[in-house]
Protein backbone atom coordinates (compact mmCIF):
# COMPACT_ATOMS: atom_id res chain seq x y z
CA UNK A 1 0.00 0.00 0.00
CA UNK A 2 1.54 3.29 -1.14
CA UNK A 3 -0.94 5.95 -0.11
CA UNK A 4 1.81 8.57 -0.16
CA UNK A 5 3.38 7.84 -3.53
CA UNK A 6 4.29 11.18 -5.16
CA UNK A 7 3.53 12.97 -1.88
CA UNK A 8 5.98 15.12 0.08
CA UNK A 9 5.58 15.09 3.86
CA UNK A 10 7.24 17.39 6.39
CA UNK A 11 7.61 15.89 9.88
CA UNK A 12 8.95 17.75 12.91
CA UNK A 13 10.26 15.94 15.97
CA UNK A 14 11.48 13.14 13.71
CA UNK A 15 14.52 12.07 15.73
CA UNK A 16 12.66 9.69 18.03
CA UNK A 17 9.34 8.45 19.36
CA UNK A 18 6.19 9.27 17.44
CA UNK A 19 8.05 11.46 14.94
CA UNK A 20 10.46 8.69 13.99
CA UNK A 21 7.71 6.07 13.85
CA UNK A 22 5.65 8.35 11.60
CA UNK A 23 8.58 8.97 9.27
CA UNK A 24 9.22 5.24 8.99
CA UNK A 25 5.55 4.47 8.41
CA UNK A 26 5.12 7.09 5.68
CA UNK A 27 8.40 6.07 4.06
CA UNK A 28 7.03 2.54 3.83
CA UNK A 29 3.98 3.97 2.05
CA UNK A 30 5.97 5.80 -0.59
CA UNK A 31 6.33 9.32 0.81
CA UNK A 32 9.20 11.65 0.08
CA UNK A 33 10.19 13.15 3.42
CA UNK A 34 11.41 16.43 4.87
CA UNK A 35 12.46 15.73 8.45
CA UNK A 36 13.36 18.07 11.29
CA UNK A 37 14.48 17.90 14.91
CA UNK A 38 16.93 19.59 17.29
CA UNK A 39 18.61 16.21 17.87
CA UNK A 40 21.06 15.89 14.99
CA UNK A 41 22.18 12.33 15.79
CA UNK A 42 18.65 10.99 16.14
CA UNK A 43 17.54 12.85 13.03
CA UNK A 44 20.30 11.25 10.98
CA UNK A 45 19.39 7.80 12.31
CA UNK A 46 15.76 8.27 11.27
CA UNK A 47 16.82 9.60 7.88
CA UNK A 48 19.05 6.60 7.21
CA UNK A 49 16.30 4.15 8.14
CA UNK A 50 13.86 5.88 5.81
CA UNK A 51 16.37 6.03 2.97
CA UNK A 52 16.99 2.32 3.41
CA UNK A 53 13.26 1.84 2.91
CA UNK A 54 13.56 3.63 -0.44
CA UNK A 55 12.37 7.12 0.53
CA UNK A 56 13.84 10.37 -0.71
CA UNK A 57 14.77 12.22 2.47
CA UNK A 58 15.72 15.81 3.19
CA UNK A 59 16.71 16.44 6.80
CA UNK A 60 17.54 19.65 8.61
CA UNK A 61 18.27 20.36 12.25
CA UNK A 62 15.76 23.01 13.28
CA UNK A 63 14.19 24.45 16.41
CA UNK A 64 10.46 24.85 15.77
CA UNK A 65 10.27 27.59 18.41
CA UNK A 66 12.51 29.80 16.25
CA UNK A 67 10.58 31.71 13.58
CA UNK A 68 13.54 32.16 11.24
CA UNK A 69 14.57 28.50 11.49
CA UNK A 70 11.04 27.34 10.69
CA UNK A 71 10.85 29.61 7.65
CA UNK A 72 14.21 28.32 6.45
CA UNK A 73 13.21 24.69 7.04
CA UNK A 74 10.03 24.95 5.00
CA UNK A 75 11.70 26.89 2.19
CA UNK A 76 14.54 24.37 2.02
CA UNK A 77 12.15 21.41 2.04
CA UNK A 78 10.13 22.83 -0.84
CA UNK A 79 13.30 23.70 -2.74
CA UNK A 80 14.57 20.13 -2.30
CA UNK A 81 11.35 18.29 -3.15
CA UNK A 82 9.54 20.84 -5.32
CA UNK A 83 6.24 20.75 -3.41
CA UNK A 84 4.62 20.01 -0.06
CA UNK A 85 1.53 17.85 0.49
CA UNK A 86 1.43 17.11 4.22
CA UNK A 87 2.83 18.66 7.40
CA UNK A 88 2.96 16.61 10.60
CA UNK A 89 3.80 18.49 13.79
CA UNK A 90 5.21 16.13 16.40
CA UNK A 91 8.02 18.16 18.01
CA UNK A 92 7.28 18.62 21.69
CA UNK A 93 8.65 18.61 25.23
CA UNK A 94 7.16 17.59 28.56
CA UNK A 95 7.41 18.97 32.10
CA UNK A 96 5.88 17.75 35.36
CA UNK A 97 5.65 20.07 38.36
CA UNK A 98 3.37 21.27 41.08
CA UNK A 99 1.66 24.48 39.90
CA UNK A 100 3.12 26.37 42.86
CA UNK A 101 6.66 25.44 41.88
CA UNK A 102 6.27 25.86 38.13
CA UNK A 103 8.78 28.46 36.99
CA UNK A 104 7.79 31.00 34.36
CA UNK A 105 10.84 29.96 32.35
CA UNK A 106 9.56 26.37 32.20
CA UNK A 107 6.05 27.54 31.24
CA UNK A 108 7.50 29.73 28.46
CA UNK A 109 9.74 26.93 27.18
CA UNK A 110 6.89 24.40 26.93
CA UNK A 111 4.53 26.87 25.26
CA UNK A 112 7.27 27.99 22.85
CA UNK A 113 8.02 24.51 21.54
CA UNK A 114 4.67 22.76 21.75
CA UNK A 115 2.24 25.53 20.83
CA UNK A 116 4.18 28.36 19.21
CA UNK A 117 6.27 25.84 17.27
CA UNK A 118 3.14 24.19 15.90
CA UNK A 119 1.71 27.59 14.98
CA UNK A 120 4.91 28.65 13.21
CA UNK A 121 5.07 25.48 11.12
CA UNK A 122 1.37 25.65 10.22
CA UNK A 123 1.74 29.27 9.16
CA UNK A 124 4.87 28.59 7.11
CA UNK A 125 3.47 25.59 5.24
CA UNK A 126 -0.02 26.86 4.44
CA UNK A 127 0.81 28.69 1.22
CA UNK A 128 2.49 25.50 -0.02
CA UNK A 129 -0.39 23.21 0.96
CA UNK A 130 -3.11 25.29 -0.67
CA UNK A 131 -1.93 24.60 -4.26
CA UNK A 132 -1.56 20.85 -3.59
CA UNK A 133 -4.79 20.43 -1.62
CA UNK A 134 -2.68 19.15 1.23
CA UNK A 135 -3.31 18.66 4.91
CA UNK A 136 -1.88 19.10 8.40
CA UNK A 137 -1.79 16.66 11.31
CA UNK A 138 -0.90 18.16 14.69
CA UNK A 139 -0.03 16.33 17.89
CA UNK A 140 -2.19 17.25 20.84
CA UNK A 141 -2.55 14.99 23.90
CA UNK A 142 -5.14 13.32 26.09
CA UNK A 143 -3.87 15.70 28.78
CA UNK A 144 -5.49 18.50 26.76
CA UNK A 145 -8.89 16.82 26.85
CA UNK A 146 -9.20 16.04 30.57
CA UNK A 147 -7.60 17.17 33.80
CA UNK A 148 -4.14 15.78 34.43
CA UNK A 149 -2.09 16.55 37.55
CA UNK A 150 1.25 18.37 37.46
CA UNK A 151 1.23 19.15 33.74
CA UNK A 152 -0.23 22.64 33.78
CA UNK A 153 2.18 24.00 31.16
CA UNK A 154 2.18 20.88 28.98
CA UNK A 155 -1.61 20.46 29.12
CA UNK A 156 -2.16 24.14 28.35
CA UNK A 157 0.19 23.92 25.38
CA UNK A 158 -1.52 20.82 24.00
CA UNK A 159 -4.96 22.34 24.61
CA UNK A 160 -3.75 25.25 22.52
CA UNK A 161 -2.68 22.85 19.77
CA UNK A 162 -6.17 21.35 19.82
CA UNK A 163 -7.80 24.78 19.51
CA UNK A 164 -5.35 25.89 16.82
CA UNK A 165 -6.17 22.79 14.80
CA UNK A 166 -9.91 23.40 15.03
CA UNK A 167 -9.46 27.00 13.85
CA UNK A 168 -7.38 26.00 10.84
CA UNK A 169 -9.84 23.26 9.92
CA UNK A 170 -12.61 25.84 9.61
CA UNK A 171 -10.50 28.63 8.12
CA UNK A 172 -8.93 26.57 5.34
CA UNK A 173 -11.23 23.58 4.87
CA UNK A 174 -13.27 25.16 2.07
CA UNK A 175 -10.00 26.16 0.42
CA UNK A 176 -9.00 22.51 0.21
CA UNK A 177 -6.64 22.07 3.17
CA UNK A 178 -7.73 19.70 5.94
CA UNK A 179 -6.35 19.98 9.48
CA UNK A 180 -6.67 17.29 12.12
CA UNK A 181 -4.93 16.26 15.32
CA UNK A 182 -4.09 13.15 17.29
CA UNK A 183 -4.24 12.90 21.09
CA UNK A 184 -1.84 10.17 22.23
CA UNK A 185 -2.06 8.61 25.67
CA UNK A 186 -0.43 5.55 27.28
CA UNK A 187 2.22 5.56 24.55
CA UNK A 188 5.76 4.40 25.31
CA UNK A 189 8.16 7.03 23.91
CA UNK A 190 11.40 8.68 25.09
CA UNK A 191 9.37 11.65 26.37
CA UNK A 192 8.06 9.31 29.08
CA UNK A 193 11.56 9.29 30.55
CA UNK A 194 10.86 12.86 31.66
CA UNK A 195 8.06 11.69 33.94
CA UNK A 196 8.96 12.44 37.56
CA UNK A 197 6.35 12.90 40.25
CA UNK A 198 6.75 16.21 42.07
CA UNK A 199 7.81 16.09 45.70
CA UNK A 200 4.84 15.28 47.93
CA UNK A 201 2.60 14.30 44.99
CA UNK A 202 -0.64 12.47 45.79
CA UNK A 203 -0.30 9.24 43.81
CA UNK A 204 -4.07 8.73 43.86
CA UNK A 205 -4.38 11.59 41.37
CA UNK A 206 -2.43 9.65 38.76
CA UNK A 207 -3.96 6.28 39.59
CA UNK A 208 -7.41 7.49 38.57
CA UNK A 209 -6.15 7.80 34.96
CA UNK A 210 -6.23 4.14 33.94
CA UNK A 211 -5.88 2.75 30.43
CA UNK A 212 -8.24 -0.03 29.39
CA UNK A 213 -5.49 -1.41 27.17
CA UNK A 214 -1.78 -1.95 27.80
CA UNK A 215 0.72 0.78 26.92
CA UNK A 216 1.80 0.58 23.30
CA UNK A 217 4.62 1.90 21.16
CA UNK A 218 4.75 5.03 18.99
CA UNK A 219 3.94 3.05 15.85
CA UNK A 220 0.35 2.97 17.14
CA UNK A 221 0.12 6.75 16.82
CA UNK A 222 2.01 6.69 13.52
CA UNK A 223 -0.76 4.50 12.08
CA UNK A 224 -3.38 7.04 13.10
CA UNK A 225 -1.36 9.90 11.66
CA UNK A 226 -0.91 7.99 8.41
CA UNK A 227 -4.68 7.57 8.15
CA UNK A 228 -5.46 11.24 8.84
CA UNK A 229 -2.79 12.41 6.40
CA UNK A 230 -3.92 10.10 3.62
CA UNK A 231 -6.73 10.34 1.10
CA UNK A 232 -8.55 7.67 3.13
CA UNK A 233 -9.41 10.57 5.44
CA UNK A 234 -10.56 12.87 2.64
CA UNK A 235 -13.81 13.58 4.51
CA UNK A 236 -12.16 14.02 7.92
CA UNK A 237 -11.46 17.61 8.98
CA UNK A 238 -11.20 19.16 12.43
CA UNK A 239 -11.06 15.79 14.20
CA UNK A 240 -8.97 15.07 17.28
CA UNK A 241 -8.34 11.33 17.20
CA UNK A 242 -7.58 9.83 20.61
CA UNK A 243 -4.98 7.06 20.50
CA UNK A 244 -4.89 6.00 24.12
CA UNK A 245 -6.29 2.51 24.56
CA UNK A 246 -9.42 3.93 26.12
CA UNK A 247 -8.09 6.15 28.90
CA UNK A 248 -10.41 6.92 31.79
CA UNK A 249 -10.07 10.41 33.23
Amino acid sequence: MERFADKVVLITGAASGIGRATAERLASEGAALALSDVNAEGLEATSETCRAAGARVFAQVSNVADEAQVADLVAAAVSEHGRLDVAVNVAGILHFEDLRRTELADWDRIIAVNLTGTFLVCRAVMDHLLPTGGNIVNTSSTSALAGHPWTVSYSASKGGVYALTQCLAVEFGKQGVRCNSVAPGSILTPIQNEFRLPEGADVKLINRITALDEHRGPETVASAIAFLASDDAAHVNGTCLKVDGGTLA
